[in-house]
């Protein structure tokens, strides 16, 4: 399955047409964003309304930018829009697990309890399935999350990957991290950015 991942447009009418592009190029199954596609909401139905002509399935989470009852409206409004947070979607051999919101806690106690009682169950009733984790906060000390010489990512999440069997983990908010790829055992870590970034799994 070939998915199309961003994060972080912010409202970046350069880093759409880049996204829209690639979706035409590159004629991705799904697009997965990370969350953070507005500046605190401004214009955040014209943006869900030009990703939704995109004819294409988006999966999406909310940023620390967003309100996850705004999402939660507009997905509901654009048929091509489907909110994952808390939730999961499965396509073919994939399932995706979504959590959204946060990036400046190292302790999601939140993210712990949804992981706690409902992600391990959807996994553990999908072993034969690609198992994609979406969050906008990255996992703490990979690439993605270091600003200088100092780890600001979610031990949460990181702790979630390391006990779970996660094939891929996508995740944004730190804008110095853009583009950056690391792994935590056998789970890739992606920060896509706002251009987009095409990959198989």
């Amino acid at each position: 399955m070939k998915l199309l991942t961003f994060t972080d447009t912010h409202g970046s009418l350069k880093a759409l047409k880049r996204i829209e592009h690639k979706a035409k190029a590159q004629n991705p199954d799904l697009l997965v964003c990370a969350g953070d596609i507005s500046i605190f909401e401004h214009g955040i139905v014209g943006i869900i309304r030009r990703l939704n002509k995109l004819n294409k399935k988006i999966l999406i989470i909310h940023g620390n930018h967003e309100d996850a009852s705004t999402f939660k409206k507009l997905s509901k409004l654009f048929k091509n829009i489907t909110f994952i947070h808390k939730n999961h979607y499965i396509k073919n051999n994939s399932l995706f697990l979504g959590y959204g919101g946060g990036g400046f806690s190292m302790i999601d106690k939140g993210f712990e309890k949804i992981a706690k009682t409902k992600f391990k169950k959807i996994i553990k009733n999908n072993k034969n399935k690609k198992i994609i984790l979406v969050t906008h906060a990255p996992p703490y000390r990979t690439k993605l999350d270091k600003i200088g010489r100092n780890h600001a990512g979610n031990k949460s999440i990181r702790h979630f990957a390391e006990k779970n069997r996660i094939d891929l983990l996508v995740c944004g908010h730190l804008h110095e991290n853009f583009g950056r790829e690391d792994k935590i055992k056998k789970t890739k870590v992606l920060n896509p950015g706002p251009f987009g970034k095409v990959i198989k799994i």
